[in-house]
């Protein structure tokens, strides 16, 4: 059995995982990922996703430079979830999520309504080209 044999697929094949900073344990992200995108993952040591929206590989940082190089990939008890510790590149501090905020988790729920907390780093016009 391979590690990629332990991991318990869902019926598209996919895993959910989250990434997750290395120095400061902020959640950044969550995406999914397919065998292929687990094995390049460990292959290249950067983070590689499966996007659902685009059905193809996404290497992260491949449009917008914000790479993630992978420490440690963990599976929680199930095998159902994947957890990589990454040091997110790119920018400083590092952002993660296309909005140009440095995690996708920037909004909370207050008084019944979700207000983002977390400034935006960098214009997101200016991480991707035109048209994306």
């Amino acid at each position: 059995m391979t590690y990629l044999d332990a991991i318990t697929w869902d019926a598209q094949g996919l895993v959910p995982v989250i990434a997750q900073e290395r120095g400061s344990k902020d959640v950044l992200m969550f995406a999914w990922m397919n065998r292929e995108a687990l094995q390049k993952t460990v292959e290249l040591g950067r983070a590689v996703y499966f996007s659902r929206s685009r059905n193809k590989l996404w290497p992260k940082g491949e449009e917008s430079g914000h790479v993630q190089l992978v420490h440690e990939i963990r599976i929680d008890c199930d095998a159902d979830v994947v957890l990589l510790t990454v040091t997110q590149q790119g920018h400083d501090p590092g952002i993660a999520c296309h909005t140009g905020r440095h995690s996708c988790f920037f909004s909370m729920l207050h008084k019944g309504q979700w207000q983002p907390v977390e400034p935006v780093l960098k214009d997101p016009a200016t991480i991707y080209p035109k048209g994306n």
